[in-house]
């Protein structure tokens, strides 16, 4: 059997992602004769040459392409495990780090959070932000879960995800909008409204609501982030769409008053995870498991 060498590949791994053996040298403190002697070894050792030179840069040749993907994986894994056994090793406690997005309600967050504590002795570390951001770090391995109010487009094909809940939507106010409870939805027209923004799944829903009934609204404000559109609601500044479990807080606060439901539109929220060679045991049972449908 043909033993690989992992500095010599860790060397190649180098070389091809700064370009020259000069820069990988510096990158790895060693010096350039050696770290030409161990390309060469590996290049034996594989049978075939790994790169050709071409206007004093160093390109990968189609076998060279192939080893530095699987180079790739075979670090990434590396780094999985290491980070894995540091994970579990730490007080014996699972670290599980979850990413929601801003307009994911703080409710299934904490939900999906009591959830882990239940599947086993972990640690958990809440990350929110913008989605597309969240998705890298997810498949980067950042994060370990992912809470999002969307599907995760085909640009990240190492991720899968499950819908876990689908929540009524209902129009919410301050108490001066109160009046507009009478002869809802149709009360709604002209009114100021405080909307999710346009990219949303829900904001192209509410949009094909008011279109399908005929009634015209004024969007005076749009934002991602729910807390930021309570707040605005609170303070009259306009009408809010918002998730029945976030409006009955609200309501309980005397914050806001529900005017009504918007018929069949849904706030759908996805739980995602990235494929991994090491599964975090944690993950792998709230994504079998979680769900609040």
């Amino acid at each position: 059997m043909q033993w690989l060498n992992y500095h010599h590949l860790q060397y190649f791994y180098t070389i091809a992602q700064e370009g020259s053996i000069a820069k990988a040298a510096a990158k790895l403190n060693i010096g350039q004769p050696t770290l030409s002697t161990q390309l060469k070894q590996l290049e034996e050792s594989l049978g075939r040459p790994l790169f050709e030179r071409s206007k004093q840069r160093l390109h990968l040749t189609e076998a060279g392409k192939i080893a530095f993907e699987y180079a790739d994986q075979v670090f990434r894994i590396g780094s999985e495990m290491i980070e894995a056994l540091e994970d579990r090793l730490q007080n014996n406690r699972i670290h599980v780090q979850i990413g929601a997005l801003d307009s994911v309600p703080k409710h299934i967050i904490k939900e999906v959070i009591l959830k882990a504590y239940e599947a086993g002795n972990c640690m958990v570390s809440v990350l929110e932000g913008a989605g597309d951001k969240l998705l890298r770090e997810l498949s980067a391995h950042e994060v370990d879960l992912l809470l999002s109010n969307y599907a995760p487009s085909v640009d990240f094909q190492t991720v899968y995800a499950k819908s876990v809940a689908k929540i009524d939507v209902v129009v919410c106010a301050s108490e001066k909008y109160k009046h507009l409870k009478k002869n809802f939805p149709r009360s709604l027209e002209g009114q100021p409204f405080v909307f999710p923004t346009i990219h949303s799944k829900l904001r192209r829903d509410i949009d094909h609501y008011f279109s399908v009934n005929g009634i015209k609204v004024d969007c005076v404000a749009e934002t991602q982030d729910t807390s930021l559109q309570t707040l605005l609601g609170t303070e009259g500044v306009g009408l809010i769409p918002i998730a029945d479990v976030v409006a009955k807080d609200l309501v309980k606060e005397k914050k806001l008053v529900v005017l009504g439901k918007l018929n069949g539109v849904y706030e759908e929220i996805w739980l995602m995870a990235a494929s991994r060679k090491i599964e975090n045991p944690i993950v792998a049972k709230l994504m079998k498991e979680f769900s609040l449908k």
